[in-house]
This record gives structure tokens, sequence and C-alpha cells, in this order.
């Protein structure tokens, strides 16, 4: 009977306690947490009241707005106004400018120094170019890294909410521009393609020479630089042509009479690929012939297929076999000039 009426009285004590820190909630906006430990959390009001809620008994409520002072019950963790303002102060901020402003630089001159390498050799061209978006992700990571947590030093509460914040304003007002940014990542972690790559995307066919964060650049074969977003990269096919390699296969289509000498014709349009300078000979080339019909009358169609040297000389390869081709079967009478109309 005693423990029942102890625990009654336990029950009313805390519904009282309860009570009262409602109705001083409704009297003051905030409150602020002044210390917690694993038994005895503390909290002050607006209003120079501290609440002290003890995990194993009751809630107590104590009038403190004359004898003790609220400088004295904060602690060492506790956000202020103060203390916001030295984590954007002026000293911090100039030194996260140039900070930023020296990552640039090194960024920049470690891009240009690979491109140069790059240059030398059309062998590893590819391969190294490959690096350069690398090292702008990881310069760029590892200057934030440093900036906010060398340089700011926020508490780690206070980072986590700036973040979420930003996430959640980022998110609604830049959606494209996160979409290309995931883009780009996945670009440069899944490689589909490198700096180098032949590829073509939608009706855009070229040379890639840059993989940004935000978009693809493409050297045109009519020398036009074409950026394409990260995102639109993603949700279309990609064709490469080399696939990381310094050469790739060239196609030069001609079109002869019905009636040619397809051995003959083959024969000439090997050695026309065999003695061009462009050509890459430990790969095989090939010819083929189908036929169409266009206004009523068929053809032959034969395709010389063999690989170039440098992607680069792709279609001075193409334009040398072609005149190559045409002119040994013009002047070994495999076909009439007017038969070529």
């Amino acid at each position: 009977m005693k423990l029942s009426r102890s625990v009654c009285l336990k029950l009313v004590l805390m519904v009282t306690t309860w009570l009262s820190v409602l109705y001083g909630w409704a009297q003051t906006d905030t409150d602020t947490l002044v210390h917690v430990d694993s038994a005895v959390h503390i909290y002050l009001s607006s209003s120079d009241t501290i609440v002290i809620h003890q995990t194993d008994t009751v809630l107590i409520v104590i009038d403190t707005a004359s004898s003790i002072p609220a400088k004295e019950l904060r602690t060492e963790g506790e956000m202020n106004p103060k203390s916001v303002l030295k984590l954007i102060s002026v000293g911090k901020i100039i030194w996260s400018i140039i900070f930023f402003l020296i990552t640039y630089l090194v960024i920049k001159g470690l891009t240009k120094l690979l491109h140069i390498l790059a240059e030398r050799s059309a062998r590893y061209r590819i391969t190294v170019k490959g690096f350069i978006p690398v090292v702008r992700i990881l310069g760029w990571i590892l200057a934030v890294y440093v900036v906010v947590g060398g340089v700011i030093n926020p508490p780690v509460e206070t980072l986590i909410a700036v973040a979420a914040s930003i996430g959640i304003a980022v998110g609604f007002a830049a959606q494209d521009v996160i979409r290309n940014i995931f883009g780009g990542l996945i670009i440069i972690i899944d490689r589909p393609f490198k700096v180098g790559d032949k590829i073509e995307i939608g009706k855009y066919y070229g040379e890639v020479v840059e993989i940004g964060l935000r978009s693809t650049q493409v050297v045109t074969p009519d020398d036009s630089l074409v950026s394409i977003p990260n995102g639109e990269v993603m949700n279309q096919s990609v064709s490469n042509a080399n696939a990381g390699e310094p050469n790739c296969q060239v196609v030069a289509e001609i079109y002869l009479p019905i009636t040619v000498d397809t051995g003959q014709a083959r024969k000439i349009a090997l050695e026309a690929a065999q003695v061009s300078k462009y050509v890459y000979l430990n790969k095989p080339i090939k010819v083929l012939f189908l036929n169409e019909v266009h206004q009523r009358r068929s053809y032959l169609k034969m395709r010389l297929k063999a690989y170039v040297l440098d992607i680069r000389d792709e279609f001075e390869f193409k334009s040398d076999m072609t005149e190559t081709v045409l002119r040994e079967l013009i002047n070994q009478k495999v076909v009439q000039a007017e038969d070529l109309y």
C-alpha cells in the first residue's frame, strides 16, 4: 500500500510539473539546451527559467531570474550569435578565397601539363588525357574538404544543418544542374568514353576534348565545338569509334557499275589502303560489295574498311583511299570514267 501511494504521489508530481513546463513554453518562444548528460537535461528558457529533466525521477522547475545569470549556465558546445559570426568571419572568407584561387591555378597548370604530355605521343594521348577529368574532380573535392574542415571548421551539427538546407534549396532550384553533375560523375566512373575518343551522340559526331561536371565538349569534323549536357549524354545511346585506342576503323564507299570485275576492283582497293601513309596495318583490311538500286538502276557499292593509325587523320585517310581507288580503277581500265556518273 505504501508503494502504491508513493507511485501515485510521483505521478501527480510529474503531471503537475509537466503542466508547469507547458505553461512556461506557452509564455516563451524558445528554450536553450545548456547541459546534457546521461541522467540530467537542463534547459534555459527566454524567461530565465531553468528546466531540469532527470531521467530516473521527475521534472523540477526552478526560477532563477534574479539569482543565476544566464551566461554562467552556457556550456562550451552551445551555439550563439557570436560563435556563428566567427564561422563566417572576414579572415576565414579571405583565406577560403585565396585557397580556392590557388586550387584553381594548380588544377589549371596540371591539366595544361597533361595536355602537353598527351600531344607528344599519339599512342598514349587518350590514356594521358583520361586523367584530366579525374584531376579536376579530386582537386576540387580536396579544396572543399580543406576549406570546410580546416579553415571554417564548423561544428558537426551546424555542418549537417547547413548541408541539409543547401541540399533542399539546390534540389528545388537547380535540378537540371544536379542532373548534369551526377551525369558527369557517372561518365568519369563508368567511362563509356574518354577524352580523345571519337564518339557519336545524337546528331553530333567528333572528338571528345573535355568531360566537365556540367557538360561534355566535342569537336566535330567541321571544327565546331559542341557542348552537350551530361544529363542528355546519359539518356542517349553513345557510339564510340575507338574505345580508348588511338586507331579506329574508317569506311570508304565507292559506287561501281554492276558489270565491274569485282576481283580486280578488290585487289586495287586493298593495295590503295595498304600504301596509304595513314593506314594502321596491324588490323585487317576488308573489301565488301553490296547491291543497291537507285532510280531503277542497279549499282555495286564497294565498302573499303581499314584502320587509321591516328583517329585525328580519319577523314584524310578516307579521302586518300577514295582518290587512290578511283584513279587506279580508271587507269587500269577496270571501269570507264563515264560509268562513275
